[in-house]
C-alpha cells in the first residue's frame, strides 16, 4: 500500500483499485485513500470498532477543497486526526457516534424551527387578540358568513331573530367585553315578553356564536359557558298533545268559520291524515304530487332526516291536495310565497293557527287575526306538529304496528343493526296505515252535524269529495 502524497493522489488510475495509507494516531486509526479504475479518488478513516472489527468510514472525495464537495489531502489528514482522537478517547464505534451526533443536530434544528413557529403563532394570536375588539355585530356577520350560510335558509331566520332581539342590545359592544350579565340581559328581555322558548333558542344560538369566536381566538373565554340552559326559561317540557276524536269533530266544525285561507284549512287535514311535518308540506311542489298514483314524494332536501319519503295519499288527503291545486296550480309550489318565487315560510300555518287559539286576556297582535278563540279546543292549544303526533297515535289505535307508524313518520330506525340488516320497505303496510287513518278521519268528519245532512251514505270518492267541500266551504 503506497504512501499518501498529492503526487500519488493525482496519479493516473490503473486497471485495479489503488490504495494509499498513513497512520493518523498509532493504534487508533489510519487515513486511507482509494483511486478507482474509473478515476475516483476517495478518502476513508479505518479503525477497529467495539466488536474488534475493522471498519472503513468514508470521509470525503479528493479535490481542491473549499467547495463543500471535495477535500484536500491536508483536510483529509485533519479529519482523520479528529476521528483518531475520538477513538483514543474511548469512543470505539465512530460511525454510530457520528450518526448520533448528526441526529442530535437534526433534532436541535427541528426544535429551533418549532420555536420559531411557536413565536410566529404567538404573534398571529396577538394580532387576533387585537382584532377581538370587533363588535358583537361584526362577530355575528363573520359567523353568519361561515356557519349560518350552510343552513337550509342560509341563516335568514337566525338573522331575523338577532336583528330583532340581540343586536339592538349587544351589537355595539366589543366581543372581548361581553360578560354573563350581557347574555342574561338579552334572555331576560325575552322572558319578560313571555316567549320562554324563544329565550332558550336565542341563548343556544348565542352559545354557538361565542364558541365560534372561541375556536378562532377572538375571545379568551365563552361568556355563556357558566350559564345553564335549564335556567333560561325553565326546564324544557316535552309536548304530548294529542287531539281526541271529539276534538277532531269539533275542529271540523270550527275550521270553516275561523277565517283561515282555504289552503291553510287543507293543510290541517293533510298534516293530520299524512302525519307529515308542516315544513315538508309547505315546501312541496306540484311535480312531487302524483294524483293518478295517489302519492306525494317528499325529497331528501325537504325531509328532516335527509331521506326521501313517499306518502301514500288516502282519499281524504288526496281531496285536500286537489283543493289546494284548484287555487295554486299555476305555480310550481303547492304553497307559494307572496311573490310567487318560492315556497311560503314554514311558520306561516303555525302562526295562523296560533293566532286563533289565544285566550281572551291575550292582546290582539297587529296584522293578525281577531278571531282569537276560533280554533281553541277543550284539550288546550295545539300546533301542526300535534296533528302529526295525533295521526301517528291514531294509526296505532287502529291496529297499525308501531314500526309501521314510525316508517309513516319517516323516522330512522334507532337500532343500527336493524337499520343495516332489516331492509324491508314496509311500503304496502304503510299504504294500508295511511288508508286506515284517512278512513277513520272521514268517519269522524261525517259524524258531525255540519256535514251529515249533506253527505250520502256511500264510500265512493264523490262522497269523500263532498266531505272535503263541506270542510272547506268559503268563509263569508
Amino acid at each position: 500500500m503506497a504512501n499518501l502524497t498529492d503526487k500519488a493522489m493525482k496519479a493516473k488510475p490503473g486497471a485495479t483499485h489503488k490504495w494509499l495509507s498513513e497512520v493518523a494516531i498509532w493504534g487508533h486509526g489510519t487515513l486511507l485513500a482509494r483511486i478507482t479504475p474509473g478515476g475516483d479518488r476517495l478518502f476513508y478513516f479505518q479503525y477497529t470498532n467495539g466488536q474488534s472489527k475493522r471498519y472503513s468510514l468514508p470521509i470525503g472525495t479528493y479535490g481542491p477543497g473549499g467547495d463543500g464537495a471535495t477535500m484536500t489531502l491536508s483536510e483529509a489528514r485533519q479529519k482523520a486526526m479528529e476521528l483518531a482522537s475520538l477513538h483514543k478517547s474511548g469512543i470505539k464505534d465512530i460511525r454510530e457516534h457520528l450518526e448520533a451526533e448528526e441526529l442530535a443536530k437534526t433534532e436541535a434544528r427541528a426544535a429551533a424551527i418549532s420555536r420559531a413557529e411557536i413565536e410566529k403563532a404567538a404573534a398571529v394570536a396577538h394580532q387576533l387578540a387585537l382584532s377581538s375588539r370587533k363588535s358583537v355585530e361584526g362577530l355575528f356577520e363573520q359567523w353568519a358568513k361561515i356557519d349560518l350560510v350552510n343552513r337550509k335558509d342560509q341563516g335568514a331566520e337566525v338573522r331575523r331573530m338577532f336583528r330583532k332581539d340581540v343586536l339592538p342590545i349587544l351589537g355595539s359592544i366589543a366581543v372581548a367585553d361581553i360578560k354573563k350579565s350581557h347574555i342574561t340581559e338579552v334572555t331576560d328581555a325575552l322572558l319578560a315578553r313571555g316567549v320562554n322558548r324563544m329565550a332558550k333558542l336565542i341563548f343556544s344560538l348565542l352559545r354557538q356564536m361565542f364558541r365560534f369566536a372561541l375556536d378562532r381566538d377572538l375571545i379568551d373565554h365563552d361568556p355563556t359557558a357558566t350559564l345553564r340552559k335549564a335556567k333560561i326559561g325553565g326546564k324544557d317540557v316535552e309536548r304530548d298533545r294529542v287531539l281526541s276524536n271529539d276534538e277532531i269533530k269539533l275542529l271540523a266544525k270550527k275550521a270553516p268559520n275561523a277565517g283561515l285561507l282555504k289552503t291553510t284549512e287543507a293543510a290541517i287535514w293533510i298534516a293530520l291524515s299524512t302525519c307529515c311535518r308542516v315544513g315538508e308540506l309547505l315546501s312541496a311542489r306540484w311535480e312531487h304530487i302524483d294524483f293518478e298514483r295517489k302519492t306525494w314524494l317528499i325529497p331528501a332536501e325537504h325531509s328532516k332526516n335527509g331521506k326521501t319519503h313517499t306518502v301514500s295519499l288516502s282519499e281524504l288527503a288526496l281531496a285536500q291536495f286537489k283543493r289546494v291545486y284548484a287555487i295554486n296550480s299555476a305555480l310550481a309550489w303547492c304553497y307559494p310565497n307572496v311573490t310567487n318565487n318560492g315556497a311560503v315560510s314554514s311558520k306561516t300555518v303555525t302562526k295562523q293557527l296560533g293566532d286563533r287559539q289565544r285566550l281572551t286576556e291575550d292582546s290582539i297582535i297587529a296584522g293578525r287575526s281577531a278571531n282569537s278563540k276560533a280554533l281553541l279546543l277543550p284539550g288546550g292549544k295545539w300546533t301542526p306538529h300535534d296533528l302529526r303526533r295525533t295521526g301517528a297515535t291514531m294509526m296505532t289505535a287502529l291496529g297499525v304496528l308501531p314500526e309501521v307508524a314510525e316508517r309513516c313518520l319517516n323516522h330512522l330506525e334507532e337500532n343500527k343493526i336493524k337499520r343495516t340488516y332489516q331492509r324491508h320497505s314496509y311500503q304496502s303496510e304503510m299504504e294500508d296505515a295511511w288508508r286506515r287513518l284517512g278512513q277513520h278521519l272521514e268517519a269522524l268528519i261525517r259524524s258531525t252535524e255540519t256535514v251529515s245532512s249533506q253527505l250520502p251514505q256511500t264510500e265512493d270518492l264523490s262522497a269523500r269529495s263532498i266531505v272535503a267541500k263541506a270542510i272547506y266551504s268559503d268563509v263569508k
